[in-house]
């Protein structure tokens, strides 16, 4: 097997296409790349517009449609992707989807996800190597422990999991209904899954008690509170919106918190001056563009998973079809039921 990202793939891949850097190109893909002027020099987009075009033309050919997460780098949230979002709108979106082939940009789960939701789908990910934290934290096993412990309490398991453990769990949730999720239940006591610092943070918007796990997401745990602190002594006008799934004092440093949707949403609709996003990297870049007026700072942090998946790993995936993500139809059974009672919610 040829893998994502070798020698091997990056030969066979020139062979069949033309993908020498161009600025010819560049112009033939100028309505792109006026999204991502602020942010790839025209350099940088010779290199990437021959994959742009070889992609979006493979897609074609193909019957193929790729949902990107938001935290995917410009050259591919701009540049090929159909269908952009957080963890919820790509779950929403895997349903309805008319093309029989999903190339999911993102990780492993959110490819299962949508497997488990478009099961007579194709799905590939770009590289199966690109995992997660959260869902490498918990098993099945875990989850039957931490109901022997708490009895009658319903499991709520964030969506960044694996489908054996999303089939093990009552509803999914993501960072967005998170608070709407736990409150809905039926219960006062509450087993959240897998990321404790999320549990920590929602705990304090609801009257439910949580039981939580101790997983995290090797991003988000790394910002620092006192690091935002001295930000705010240099940048005092600045505004800090941070994603759940940082720790709470982090969080309570924060002016505002959400998903990665509602932070682009709260930059679209005020528009502050100047925004540190505490969460991924790519984040900032992806709505540059779309709001010059507002100045992007630091820190962020790098997904070294989603930043395996790449514009080249995208063509070679659509060119031999792989890396299919398959899920044992009985388990899908089980983990659809999680996924679709919280989308039924709606809310």
């Amino acid at each position: 097997m040829i893998l994502p990202g070798s020698p091997e793939m990056k030969a066979q891949l020139n062979a069949a296409f033309d993908l020498e850097p161009s600025l010819a190109l560049v112009k033939e893909t100028q309505a792109i790349y006026d999204r991502v002027d602020r942010v790839i020099p025209e350099a940088d987009w010779a290199r990437h517009a021959p994959y742009v075009l070889a992609i979006n033309k493979m897609k074609r050919e193909k019957d193929a449609v790729i949902l990107a997460h938001n935290y995917m780098t410009p050259d591919i949230f701009h540049g090929v992707a159909d269908i952009v979002g957080d963890s919820l709108q790509l779950a929403i979106e895997a349903t309805k989807v008319k093309e029989s082939v999903i190339v999911q940009c993102g990780v492993h789960f959110m490819a299962e996800t949508s497997k488990i939701l478009s099961p007579e789908k194709t799905v590939l990910i770009p590289d199966s190597r690109a995992g997660c934290s959260l869902a490498e934290s918990i098993t099945a096993k875990d989850i039957e422990k931490m109901r022997r412990d708490n009895p009658g309490a319903p499991v709520v398991s964030y969506v960044n999991t694996t489908a054996e453990v999303k089939a093990a769990s009552d509803i999914c949730c993501t960072s967005g209904n998170a608070v709407e999720i736990i409150d809905s239940m039926d219960s006062d006591i509450v087993i959240m899954t897998p990321d404790g610092h999320l549990a920590q943070n929602v705990a304090k918007q609801t009257k439910k008690k949580i039981v939580y796990w101790e997983g995290a997401c090797m991003v988000h745990v790394e910002f620092k509170a006192d690091e935002l602190r001295e930000y705010r002594k240099y940048e005092p006008d600045a505004v800090i919106i941070a994603h759940p799934e940082c720790p709470t004092d982090v969080v309570d440093e924060a002016d505002f918190s959400g998903s990665t949707a509602g932070m682009i949403n709260y930059v679209r609709e005020n528009k502050p001056e100047k925004v540190l996003l505490i969460t991924e990297c790519s984040m900032g870049s992806n709505i540059a563009d779309e709001v010059p007026e507002v100045n992007f700072l630091g820190p962020c942090n790098l997904c070294p998973h989603m930043q395996r998946i790449t514009l080249e790993k995208i063509l070679w995936s659509l060119h031999t079809m792989t890396e299919e993500v398959t899920v044992d139809p009985a388990l899908a059974d089980k983990a659809r039921l999680a996924v679709e009672r919280m989308i039924n919610l709606k809310i």
